[in-house]
């Protein structure tokens, strides 16, 4: 069931009461030669050392796995008979994907300020705490609400998403009321904070997410392939997840963002998203204290819609689920459970070079297990540096 909801979420008819929105392909899609042979990438777990990716497939529930290094694929696997044409779902990559159309709309002058309210978008949530809550504050999930995601079926996700089913996003986005902390001062994941975003980015382009991301990021990367969008009732995107793509064209917006937001086939383009905003929302240095590393979660810092590794060097990650155990540093620093408790999903990306790299990762650090035996651990990471990796894990592993 897993392999079929995970590599066809796009495709399942009814979920929210919503429907699916289609990105369109590129005319001419981004190269992405392939190797002459693989190479023999060795990982760790634990005092086992020198493992193979066979070794990494077997161990670990994963329908996919895709390896770039330099622009060139080293690696592409599939298992449980998906291919290189399955979409695998995004959970919450997707809020980084929302955070890059902020910034195309910050740049095109259809959002005035970050500083502005919700509310100037989105005049339904006038009086409400979302409604009241600066862009600026959205994306760096410090909304101050209290809301809880724990994906138990009592908590408060639980509530929002059964009046998102009935009556739409923005109905819900309105019974957002408790407060924990002013706004701008606390780190709180919450997906609420996302659909804001979403419903802000309708207000001030006109445009479903879809519709506004089309031409400027999904063909502008040079997908090859048709992405997929859930809606919720009303047409809204759901902001916070539901994206549905290839493995190839997940690896493809991981080479954007690595390489600055630029294309690296057509260095002479300008970036496709602002650089300013791009360093805004990925570099530690540009946030305030409270959302750095070491302040958001015991490890990683927040940016605008992307979590932040510390260390000197640039990186990034946006991710699909985050669980307490995926909060671990080098040297598996316990984490908080700040981040997200979401199902497992099943789609990921690693980008990472030399002086800056950004990761991509669905399902619990995208490649549950090479994430935390290998790239993190392992030889392994020596690739990592300015390899990308992109991954669709089925289930969490159990040992």
């Amino acid at each position: 069931m897993r392999v079929g909801s995970f590599s066809a979420q796009g495709e399942i008819p009814g979920i929210a009461n919503g429907r699916v929105n289609t990105l369109a392909p590129a005319a001419k899609p981004m190269p992405l030669p392939v190797a002459k042979a693989e190479p023999a990438y060795r990982w760790q777990a634990g005092a086992e050392q020198g493992l193979s990716v066979d070794d990494y497939l077997s161990r670990q529930r994963v329908m996919g796995l895709l390896i770039v290094k330099d622009g060139v694929v080293q690696v592409e696997r599939y298992q449980y008979e998906r291919t290189a044409q399955h979409r695998f779902t995004s959970m919450s990559m997707a809020k980084s994907i929302t955070s890059l159309a902020v910034g195309m709309a910050l740049a095109e002058g259809k959002i005035a300020s970050l500083d502005d309210k919700t509310v100037k978008y989105v005049p339904s949530l006038k009086g409400t705490l979302i409604g009241g809550t600066s862009i600026r504050h959205l994306l760096r999930m410090a909304s101050g609400a209290r809301f809880t995601e724990e994906y138990d079926g009592r908590d408060d996700s639980a509530r929002f998403n059964g009046v998102m089913i009935r009556e739409g996003l923005e109905k819900a986005l309105a019974t957002v009321g408790n407060r924990e902390a002013p706004a701008g001062t606390k780190f709180s994941y919450a997906s609420v904070n996302t659909h804001a975003l979403g419903a802000v980015l309708k207000g001030a382009t006109g445009m479903t997410l879809s519709q506004y991301l089309e031409p400027r990021l999904w063909q502008a990367i040079g997908a090859e392939t048709s992405a997929l969008w859930r809606t919720d009732r009303t047409g809204l995107g759901m902001a916070g997840g539901h994206v549905n793509a290839t493995l190839r064209d997940y690896a493809r917006l991981g080479i954007v963002l690595a390489n600055d937001g630029k294309r690296p086939d057509q260095p002479d383009q300008p970036p496709l998203v602002p650089l300013r905003y791009l360093l805004d929302a990925t570099d530690w240095h540009r946030v305030p204290p409270a959302f750095r590393p070491g302040k958001a979660t015991p490890y990683h810092g927040y940016g605008y819609q992307f979590w932040l590794f510390p260390g000197e060097r640039r990186r990034f990650r946006a991710i699909g689920r985050l669980r307490a155990d995926d909060l671990r540093g080098p040297a598996g620093e316990a984490g908080d459970g700040a981040g997200e408790r979401e199902r497992d999903a099943e789609v990921g990306a690693h980008v990472a070079r030399e002086g800056g790299g950004c990761v991509l990762a669905g399902g619990g650090g995208a490649l549950r297990g090479l994430v935390a035996h290998g790239l993190r651990r392992a030889p392994l990471s020596r690739f990592a540096r300015d390899g990308i990796v992109t991954g669709a894990p089925l289930v969490r592993r159990q040992a």
